[in-house]
């Protein structure tokens, strides 16, 4: 399908969207709500996101810079059914620029892609590339990606999804350098502080 941002395209009403509604850290004077589908297809997994959002920055254009620390979005997903704690963490911020690792072991142990395969990763983002000075008035925004499964493939082996296929993925939403900072999950991470990386915590996705 084509890769625009659309979040009400008719190919994105047959998936169910998930809410990213679990805090960690202290809980912000904003909460944007923030939701996620997933779909695939035989070369292929797609994911967007939808941003009700405020206080929104983006400031990073390098791939794999600090993506985090603006208004951002986040896939943490591990493909190898026969490996949940090997992961890549896919995040982007809302002007659609990308870091993406494969991580075997959180913070110590990881590749990252570099541009030859990142520019292999469609991705369609809604907002402006450099939002800076942040906005504070509220608005929405959606980024959307096509992820080839030949890709994955260099770097891990890859459960193909089909009906019943399962792989562990957590949905982030954060933006630790805004006004507003904030993380939020979709799968509950029970930490004390804000870590993203707790593979232990992913929630699982179960392929129809």
């Amino acid at each position: 399908m084509k890769i625009d941002g659309a979040w009400d395209k008719k190919e994105w009403k047959r998936a169910k969207s998930v809410k990213i509604t679990h805090y960690m850290g202290a809980i912000p004077k904003f909460t944007p709500e923030t939701e996620a589908k997933l779909l695939y297809d035989d070369n292929n997994i797609y994911l967007i996101f939808k941003v009700n959002d405020q206080f929104v920055k983006s400031t990073v254009t390098e791939y794999n810079g600090n993506v985090s620390g603006d208004s951002c979005v986040e896939f943490f997903f591990a493909p190898d059914s026969d490996k949940p704690l090997h992961y890549f963490n896919l995040e982007v911020n809302a002007g659609g620029t990308p870091l993406i690792f494969y991580v075997t072991k959180p913070w110590t142990e990881f590749t990252k892609l570099e541009a030859k395969s990142i520019d292999q990763i469609e991705i369609a983002h809604s907002l402006p590339k450099v939002i800076d000075p942040e906005r504070s008035e509220p608005v929405t925004w959606t980024i959307e990606c096509r992820i080839p499964f030949s890709v994955l493939k260099q770097f891990s082996n890859v459960t193909v999804p089909k009906p019943g296929a399962v792989w562990k993925a957590n949905f982030y939403k954060t933006g630790s350098r805004t006004s507003n900072p904030h993380w939020l999950t979709w799968s509950f991470v029970d930490h004390p502080k804000p870590n993203f990386h707790l593979p232990e915590f992913f929630g699982k996705i179960l392929f129809e």
